[in-house]
C-alpha cells in the first residue's frame, strides 16, 4: 500500500504513544515523539519505509503549525508584559546562544554548529508551559502572563532564524545571501500587509456569504499553504509564508473562525511532524550517550533558568515571579524540533547534534511539571531566610484600616461582596493572588493587595489584627484551612466565613475553628428547588420544612449553638409570614388619619409594620402615625 500503510503505521503508533502520555499526564506531543522512535528505522518490528514521504508530509505539519501561531498571534496580549517580553526576550535569546556556543566549542563542534546548538536550546516550549499553567490552575497570574509574553516573542523569534541561520555556513558569501533574504522578506511582508490585508479578508468574507463550512475551511487551508507555497517560490521559508497569512487574517473579522477550522488539520498533521522527529531519533545513540545528555540537560536547565530568573528581577518583578519564570522556561521547546529539520536539511548540524538536541529536549519537557511544582516550597523556605518584599497594593483609604472587613478572594464572589460592601460604606480590603482579578478589582476602584492571604506577608499588610471579619471567597479547602491557621494565631477571636464545596470540607473547615461555613452549590440548588416546589403550589410550611432539614443536616456543627438554632428558627417563622405591600392613592380615604383611627388590624386582621413616605421607611410606625 505503499504511503497509505505508512499513514496506518503513525496514526495507530500515534494514538499508542498518545495514550500514554496523557496517563502520564505528559503532553501528547511526547507520545507522538515516542511513536515515531518506535516505527523508526532504528529499532525494528513495524518500521515506516517510506520515511522521506512523511517528511514531505509533515512539512505541511510545520506550515500550518505557524499558520496558527500568526491566527493567534495578539499584540494586546504583550501589552501588560511589553517590556519583559519585547526587549527581555531579544536578550535572552542572545545569551542562551552565547552559552550554547561556548557549550558547543567546549564539545570541539564547528563555530556553526555552536550556533546552531546555542538557537535550538534558546527557545522554550509553549505547549508544556501553556500545559503545566493549566493543570495548577495558574493561568491568569502574574507569573504565567510574563511566561506567555516571552514564549510569544521566542516563537517569533522562530521566524528570523530560519532565515539567517542557514546562510551561516557560507562565510564568503553568507552576508550578501543574509541581506538578499532580508531584502526579500521585506517585498513579501510589504506586499502582504498592503495587499494581503486588503485581498484575503475580501476573499474569506465572499466565502462566507455562501454559509458552507467545508467550502470556509478549504479557503482558509488553501490561503496558508498557497502563500506558504508562494514564499518559497520567491526564495524563502514555506512556513515563514504561512505564518504571515495566520498574521494578516487575524486581523480581520474572520480570525477567529479560521483559528478553530484550522486547528483539527494542523494538529493531524502536526503529529506527522512530531512522529518524523522521532523517527531521527537513534535510541542506540542516546543509550551511548546518556551521561552526556544528562549532564547537557541539567547544565541547561540551570543556564537557562539562571538567565530568565535575572532578568525577569532585572524588568522590576518581584516576590515570586522570577522564580516561577526560571523553573517554567528552562525547557528546550517544540519549536527547536522545526529548526534542527532545517539545519539537518542545510547539512549546518550532524545526525549526533540533531539527536542530542532532541534527547535533552523531551527530557527536559517530561521534567518541567515537576519542576514547577517546587516553585511553591523553594520560594516559602527562601522567606524564611529574606526580608519580605513589598506587596503591590491598591486603593487603600489614607487612613489605613481599622475595623475593617477582609475578603481573601477577588473574584466573582469577592467582587459581589466588595460591591455590596462599597455601597453600605464599609470599609474593607481585597486580597488576591491572581493577577487578572487583581486588575478587575483595582479597574473597579476596590482597595486590592496582590498577594497570598495564607502568607504572613499578605496577612500582614492587610491588618487583619484590626479588622472586624475575615470572608475566604476561594473554594479550595486547602488554600482555606492554611489562611485560618494564620488569621488565628494572629487573632484568635477573629470570626471567619468561609466557602465550602462539600460536606467533608465543611466539617475540616468547622474543626480548624471557621465561625460560619457556607456551601454555594447546595445553596443554589436549594433556592431552584423552593422555587420549583412554590410554582408547583406546594404549602410554604412544607417547603420550609424540607430546607431547614437539608439545612440542618449539612450545617450540623452550627446547629449545636443555641444562638444560632434560635436564629434559624426566628428566620424561619420569618419566611412564614406573609408580607404585602398597599400604594395609598391621594384619593384615599386612609390620607391624614392616623395610624390608630384606621384600625386596620381591627378591620382587616393585618399589621402595619412600616410605612415608605417620600423614599423614607419608618419602621413599626406609632398608633398616632398620620398617612
Amino acid at each position: 500500500m505503499g504511503i497509505a500503510a505508512d499513514l496506518v503505521i503513525i496514526m495507530v503508533a500515534a494514538l499508542i504513544g498518545a495514550l500514554i502520555a496523557q496517563r502520564l499526564r505528559q503532553p501528547l506531543i511526547l507520545g507522538y515523539i515516542l511513536a515515531g522512535i518506535v516505527v523508526g528505522p532504528y529499532t525494528g518490528g513495524v518500521t515506516v519505509s517510506g520515511i522521506h514521504e512523511i517528511e514531505l508530509l509533515a512539512e505541511i505539519g510545520v506550515a500550518l503549525l505557524l499558520f496558527a501561531l500568526g491566527l493567534e498571534f495578539s499584540l494586546s496580549e504583550l501589552k501588560p508584559v511589553r517590556h519583559i517580553a519585547l526587549l527581555g526576550t531579544p536578550i535572552q535569546i542572545l545569551l542562551s546562544i552565547a552559552f550554547g556556543f561556548a557549550l558547543g566549542r567546549f564539545f570541539g563542534w564547528s563555530t556553526t554548529q555552536s550556533i546552531w546548538f546555542g538557537a535550538l536550546i534558546s527557545l522554550s516550549s509553549t505547549m508544556v508551559t501553556l500545559k503545566t499553567l493549566t493543570g495548577r490552575g495558574l493561568m491568569g497570574t502574574l507569573s504565567s502572563r510574563v511566561m506567555l509574553g516571552i514564549l510569544l516573542v521566542q516563537d517569533l523569534a522562530v521566524i528570523p532564524m530560519m532565515i539567517i541561520l542557514p546562510h551561516l555556513g557560507n562565510p564568503e558569501s553568507g552576508l550578501p545571501l543574509l541581506a538578499v533574504a532580508a531584502g526579500k522578506s521585506m517585498i513579501f511582508l510589504v506586499l502582504m500587509l498592503y495587499v494581503g490585508t486588503k485581498l484575503l479578508p475580501w476573499l474569506l468574507a465572499s466565502v462566507a456569504q455562501w454559509n458552507s463550512r467545508e467550502l470556509f475551511i478549504l479557503s482558509t487551508t488553501a490561503i496558508a499553504l498557497g502563500i506558504g507555497y508562494a514564499t518559497h517560490l520567491f526564495g524563502l521559508s514555506f512556513a515563514f509564508g504561512a505564518f504571515v497569512a495566520g498574521m494578516v487574517i487575524s486581523e480581520s473579522d474572520y480570525g477567529h473562525q479560521a483559528l478553530s477550522d484550522i486547528i483539527p488539520l494542523r494538529d493531524i498533521f502536526g503529529l506527522l511532524f512530531f512522529t518524523s522527529v522521532g523517527m531521527l531519533i537513534d535510541p542506540a545513540f542516546v543509550f551511548a550517550h546518556w551521561r552526556q545528555i544528562l549532564s547537557l540537560l541539567l547544565v541547561i536547565a540551570l543556564a537557562k533558568g539562571a538567565i530568565c530568573i535575572v532578568l525577569t528581577r532585572l524588568f522590576g518583578y518581584g516576590n515570586i515571579v522570577p522564580l516561577a519564570v526560571g523553573f517554567g522556561l528552562f525547557q528546550v521547546g517544540e519549536f527547536s524540533f522545526v529548526l534542527a529539520r532545517v539545519g539537518l536539511a542545510a547539512q549546518a548540524i550532524t545526525q549526533d547534534i540533531y539527536s542530542l538536541v532532541l534527547a535533552v529536549s523531551v527530557l527536559s519537557m517530561v521534567a518541567t511539571p515537576f519542576t514547577a511544582a517546587l516553585v511553591t516550597p523553594i520560594y516559602a523556605f527562601k522567606k524564611r531566610f529574606s526580608r519580605p518584599e513589598p506587596l503591590r497594593i491598591r486603593n487603600l483609604p489614607s487612613q489605613g484600616l481599622k475595623d475593617h472587613v477582609v475578603i481573601a478572594g477577588g473574584g466573582r464572589v469577592g467582587q459581589h461582596i466588595a460591591r455590596i460592601l462599597t455601597e453600605l460604606s464599609v470599609p474593607f480590603v481585597l486580597v488576591e493572588l491572581h493577577h487578572q482579578r487583581m486588575l478587575e478589582c483595582k479597574g473597579a476602584n476596590f482597595p486590592v493587595i496582590y498577594g497570598d492571604m495564607s502568607q504572613p506577608t499578605a496577612i500582614e499588610a492587610s491588618h487583619l489584627h484590626l479588622a472586624r471579619l475575615l470572608l475566604i471567597t476561594t473554594p479550595s479547602v486547602v488554600v482555606s484551612q492554611a489562611i485560618v491557621r494564620h488569621a488565628h494565631r494572629l487573632k484568635p477571636d477573629l470570626h471567619i466565613v468561609a466557602r465550602a464545596e462539600g460536606v467533608a470540607q465543611t466539617r475540616r473547615l468547622y474543626e480548624n475553628g471557621v465561625y460560619m461555613v457556607v456551601l454555594p452549590e447546595m445553596e443554589a440548588g436549594l433556592e431552584i428547588a423552593r422555587q420549583a416546589l412554590l410554582h408547583l403550589e406546594i404549602p410554604v410550611t412544607v417547603i420550609q420544612q424540607y430546607t431547614d432539614e437539608i439545612r440542618q443536616k449539612l450545617y450540623a456543627p452550627m446547629y449545636s449553638q443555641q444562638n444560632y438554632h434560635l436564629l434559624t428558627k426566628l428566620s424561619t417563622i420569618n419566611n412564614l409570614l406573609e408580607i404585602s405591600w398597599v400604594e395609598i392613592n391621594p384619593d384615599s380615604p386612609l390620607i391624614g388619619v392616623s395610624l390608630k383611627d384606621a384600625a386596620v388590624r381591627t378591620r382587616t386582621g393585618a399589621s402595619v409594620v412600616g410605612v415608605m413616605h417620600k423614599k423614607e421607611f419608618y419602621s413599626n410606625p406609632k398608633a398616632d402615625y398620620h398617612f
